[in-house]
């Protein structure tokens, strides 16, 4: 019998072949898989290289330490000071990967893996009014700390530590200031890991089958698999990582199955008599009853495990018995269309404002958009014993309903539709139901008409008070660039309050608010990093809460500027520009790297917005081009590159032009501010950036080169839809065609770079949509260079991996923008 370590190590080989992972690398071991154009010799050739590091500037940055992220309690008396780890190292991302039903997971430690870990490798705490700051004591070294939750009381902290090893349950107490472990084997697959149940107790998902055998595979296989429609329209879209077959059903059950127990702060611990595949669980408001969401058969190979059968039931703590409330059905034959769910009951929680009412939401157009309905959305709830056909109904909607809040004796609803961009909240008396009026209606891409997200308290009720007002907190974009807001709104009179807004010349997120006089905010400016201030809203007092070291100095003279400019049919757009610090006008025009991603509106008004702010410190992340501002490089980041599809008309229509005249703007607008020399210039992005990137190269002479990192350049390779593209490849194969730079790949002469994760987990982007696309362009004699970095995901994770990532986009900008030879 295979142990559980051998078989991880060669199950993990196994999904590689099976994702069409290059075979070299898997039997050889390489480093890197670098297809490249060689530039001495007219030929074409495969090598292996170990990995590279960029120029000192870069590596200085990549290796800064991060900007901590912050966390202030409930009442406003513990600020957390969190310190996340930066990229991993090779070795780390290089343990076992198992891929199962669109989900991955670490076979040895039971959690899910992606590009984010978001872990944290250490915590200080600050007494915020007293000033004083501490770490816990008992803390293990090489901590990975992950889902920070407060108790209810907020005197304690449970979270995650993440070893290389398993995954605990610990909890730190606030008075003592001791931190222990109180729980292994905790399971970090799938659904709601832990929560408090009180201030001594916590639900958590043990591993199941933790004293099993990993399930053996049989070498000879029963039989063939089959798949078969004989009735209905089932189209799905693209996703990764799916069931293949039976023996991945058996290693479902196995890893992501879990058993509820209730464990104590001293560690003590009692099987509820719960287990499964556990989508979701939770208390209800007067702890009497536990609601539970749990995943049932038939599983499906089309679509991921959120989309599974999902089984409905309570459990009354007090005896222990158990009611079945609903079974969710397979969600394998949606319509293509992000409105579109699931018919019958649905999304299924308590309300907060009672002590254990079921709250539940159902589809009155079957779920299908297509249908014509004026009510799309019903909700409804239930008291014990929580019956569906005897519920009580508590609003009708016009939209599909999203979220759904309480305040003192009233609720918000609120609800959207894709379709065409709306968006509305909805005021109801918590008692009657009756809608007391629209609080909101408006477009969710026009930024400069939102509210700003509904503050909640820590019992999800919205904070506020009985006179009906309640608290947004919103992004504040406007003509001049983001400034954030706290706001009063009262429900019952409309009237809003903007009670502290961003100051200009700075960007202050807001952290925290008490809802008297003081408001806690992460201050930053273009040159000042980020640290946290209080501020007096009546006082306009001010006080400095923390004194972080400027992570990039090298970047701190650098000239940042937020640029404004019109696109040939009038559009106004903007994009961030960065410029070395010693450049001044006059100078010799510099190489540019422009860095963009495509995005997708319905009006012109809500395309023409202006987006970010030129207060913001860099964030630097893989993603960002800044770096390049250190080797002599006029940088524009998050240039806009909106694609406009009004009335009848879709965006993608026409998407080919629309990008071109994006690009043409701003180029012609840069080289007549006299900043960039237009016969050096790159663009690139990542994703859906890299996909307009190719198509800006096969059907412009714009760009001396481009940069196109984990890209889908087929669209015939995600038929049933991609991005914001709801319609079929068989009903708008035109607009398919068009938009894949796949279909003109002979048209792309300027040098491309093509960077992939050889584990790409995102849908749509399969490595081979990369390797298609060189094979076609080296096929007709193009420039390019493709690039496979192995264990790296859709995000790139290992110090290593995006290293090396920046060495070849440093080579490639060196070689073919700023020191081109074709000119």
């Amino acid at each position: 019998m295979l142990t559980k370590k051998t078989h991880d190590t060669f199950k993990y080989m196994q999904m590689n072949f099976k994702r069409k992972t290059n075979w070299i690398a898997l039997a050889k071991g390489l480093t890197f898989i670098t297809t490249a154009w060689l530039s001495t010799m007219p030929s074409f050739g495969q090598e292996q290289i170990p990995y590279k590091v960029p120029p000192q500037s870069i590596v200085d940055l990549i290796d800064a330490p991060q900007i901590p992220n912050i966390k202030i309690s409930n009442d406003g008396t513990w600020m957390l000071i969190l310190e996340s780890p930066g990229f991993e190292t090779v070795e780390q991302i290089a343990q076992p990967v198992l891929g199962l039903a669109g989900i991955r997971i670490n076979p040895i430690t039971y959690t899910t893996v992606g590009e984010n870990s978001g872990a944290f490798r250490s915590i200080k705490i600050k007494n915020i009014k007293t000033n004083e700051e501490f770490t816990f004591e008992g803390l293990p070294q090489n901590i990975q700390l992950s889902d920070i939750t407060w108790s209810p009381s907020e005197t304690s902290l449970a979270f995650l530590n993440k070893t290389l090893k398993q995954t605990e349950l610990w909890v730190a107490d606030l008075q003592s200031r001791q931190a222990k472990k109180i729980l292994d084997q905790v399971n970090d697959t799938f659904g709601k890991t832990f929560q408090w149940k009180n201030d001594n107790e916590l639900l958590v998902q043990q591993i199941a089958f933790a004293d099993q055998e990993v399930p053996k595979e049989n070498p000879v296989p029963k039989g063939p698999i089959v798949q078969e429609n004989l009735d209905g329209i089932t189209p799905a879209r693209t996703y990764q990582n799916l069931l293949g077959n039976a023996y991945d059903e058996e290693l479902m059950a196995y890893y992501l199955s879990s058993k509820l127990v209730e464990v104590n702060k001293n560690g003590q611990a009692k099987d509820i008599g719960v287990s499964g595949i556990l989508k979701n669980s939770s208390y209800a408001p007067n702890g009497e009853y536990l609601l539970i969401e749990k995943i049932v058969r038939p599983y499906s190979y089309l679509v991921p495990i959120q989309l599974f059968p999902t089984e409905v039931s309570i459990l009354k703590l007090t005896d222990k018995t158990s009611t079945r409330v609903h079974t969710i059905p397979l969600a394998d034959n949606l319509p293509i269309s992000f409105d579109a769910v699931v018919a019958g009951p649905r999304n299924f929680s308590w309300r907060k404002d009672k002590d254990a009412t079921l709250l539940w939401t159902a589809a009155a157009d079957k779920g299908n958009p297509n249908e014509n309905s004026e009510v799309r959305d019903e909700l409804f709830e239930a008291t014990a014993p929580f019956a569906i056909n005897n519920a009580t109904k508590v609003y009708a909607g016009k939209y599909r309903i999203r979220q759904v809040l309480w305040g003192t004796g009233f609720g918000i609803i609120e609800e959207s539709w894709r379709k065409d961009r709306t968006s509305q909240l909805s005021l109801i008396d918590a008692k009657t139901n009756k809608v007391l009026r629209i609080l909101a209606n408006r477009k969710s891409e026009d930024t400069y008409s939102d509210p700003g997200n509904l503050l909640v308290d820590k019992k999800g009720i919205l904070r506020g008070d009985n006179k009906g007002n309640i608290y947004t907190q919103g992004l504040g974009a406007s003509p001049e660039g983001d400034r954030p807001f706290i706001m009063r709104w009262n429900v019952f009179s409309t009237k809003q309050d903007t009670l502290y807004k961003s100051k200009r010349n700075y960007y202050e997120e807001p952290l925290y608010y008490d809802l008297k006089e003081t408001i806690y905010v992460f201050r930053e400016s273009s040159t000042v990093s980020p640290n946290v201030f209080s501020i007096g809203i009546k006082s306009k007092q001010e006080k400095q809460m923390t004194h972080f070291a400027d992570p990039y100095p090298s970047l701190q003279n650098v000239q940042k500027t937020l640029l404004s400019y019109p696109r040939k049919d009038g559009l106004k757009l903007s994009a961030t520009l960065y410029l070395p610090e010693n450049f001044k006008t006059g100078d010799k025009p510099l190489p540019v790297l422009i860095w963009a991603y495509p995005r997708e509106f319905k009006t012109r008004e809500a395309a023409g917005q202006v987006k970010g702010s030129p207060n913001r410190y860099p964030r630097l992340a893989f993603r960002s081009p800044v770096f390049w501002v250190t080797r002599g490089y006029a940088v524009l980041d998050q240039a806009d590159m909106p694609i406009v599809g009004e009335g009848s008309n879709e965006p993608n229509d026409t998407f080919i032009q629309q990008i071109e005249d994006n690009a043409k703007a701003l180029i012609d607008y840069v080289v007549d501010l006299g900043v960039a020399d237009r016969s050096r210039i790159g663009v690139g992005g990542h994703s859906y950036g890299a996909f307009m990137t190719a198509n800006l190269l096969a059907h412009t002479d714009l760009f001396a080169a481009g940069i196109a990192r984990s890209g889908a350049y087929n669209r015939t390779l995600t038929p049933f839809g991609f991005q914001g593209e709801s319609r079929t490849y068989w009903q708008a194969k035109d607009v398919y065609d068009k938009m894949s730079p796949f279909t003109y790949a002979p048209n792309i002469k300027k040098p491309l770079l093509l960077t992939h994760g050889m584990d790409d987990e995102n849908s749509g982007t399969f490595p081979i949509q990369s390797e298609r696309l060189y094979a076609a362009i080296k096929g007709h004699g193009g420039v390019v260079r493709l690039v496979l970095l192995p264990k790296e995901f859709h995000g790139y994770r290992s110090r290593e991996g995006v290293l090396h990532t920046f060495w070849e986009q440093d080579q490639w900008l060196e070689n073919h923008v700023k020191n081109r030879k074709d000119k």
